[in-house]
């Protein structure tokens, strides 16, 4: 288990919420801990091995996409860690990717293939999601008629903020806007339709993208129950919140005991924690 690392030999470039981030140069060391967020904070109970399964589905997916999108994965062989990390790399293996660096756009890529979240409660009040107007009559989780890209600014702390495409082509410009939607789109319909095909359905993710050698990359963890909604295909209904492979159990238990999401977050009990991994570890299962 992984709580937090403190490489005082290396120069940190971000500590974000799950990910503890490490400046190589030319590279990034990005280290998947066990730590999980809710409601916008970090909570004090880890996930066990909750990174190791985050990397492996993120490197699955760049398997699986690599003929449709590059990326910017460079390596996760223990024996490309820096030599000052000798003594902690055990602690890293299956949790680590040496990536490129590269200058990423200020905007999560939002995909959505179904009415759900921010996005549902924005149809209820305008019928439309970011602007896109939608057909009247759509009920909770439905399947949209094709998926609909929905940029959000990306908050270092707070919850990311939903804007209009035209809000993103005005702060990166029409040509790279136009890239990051339509390769979004692309990569959502190829992930959705293999992981129909596992008893999954993808509802919505969201994607990071950088500049790297005047090329679009995609960058980050992808596809991972942290950055989409995962539903199991075989319960799903419309009109109604679905269950799903991520951290809805904690969200649960932490509305249950009427916390009011102001630090410090309570610790969780050992029965909510069990529940959480046996969601992430069935979604690599399923997937991978």
């Amino acid at each position: 288990m992984l709580y937090d690392t403190n490489f005082s030999q290396l120069k940190v470039f971000k500590k974000g919420k799950v990910r503890d981030v490490y400046d190589l140069d030319d590279k990034l060391l990005i280290v998947a801990t066990d730590r999980i967020s809710c409601f916008d904070l970090i909570l004090p109970t880890p996930i066990p091995d909750k990174g190791k399964i985050l990397t492996e589905i993120s490197l699955f997916w760049f398997s699986f996409l690599k003929d449709t999108v590059e990326n910017h994965l460079i390596s996760v062989d223990p024996k490309d860690l820096p030599e000052s990390l000798s003594e902690p790399k055990n602690d890293l293996k299956g949790r680590f990717m040496i990536t490129r660096k590269c200058k990423v756009m200020p905007f999560e890529c939002v995909v959505r293939g179904y009415l759900s979240g921010s996005g549902w409660k924005e149809y209820k009040v305008k019928q439309s999601v970011s602007g896109i107007s939608l057909p009247s009559g759509l009920g909770e989780s439905e399947k949209l008629s094709q998926p609909i890209f929905t940029p959000a600014t990306k908050a270092e702390s707070g919850h990311d903020e939903n804007v209009s495409f035209d809000y993103m082509k005005e702060h990166v410009g029409e040509e790279l806007a136009n890239k990051a939607r339509n390769l979004s789109i692309t990569i959502y319909n190829k992930a959705a339709e293999y992981a129909r095909n596992k008893g999954i359905i993808i509802a919505d993710t969201k994607f990071e993208f950088g500049v790297y050698e005047d090329r679009l990359i995609l960058v980050d963890e992808v596809l991972t129950p942290d950055s989409s909604r995962f539903w199991p295909a075989d319960s799903y209904e419309v009109a109604r919140p679905q269950a799903s492979f991520d951290k809805q159990f904690v969200r649960d238990y932490l509305e249950s005991v009427n916390w009011d999401k102001t630090p410090p977050a309570p610790n969780l009990p050992q029965e909510v924690v069990e529940k959480t991994l046996a969601k992430y570890k069935q979604a690599l299962s399923a997937l991978a």
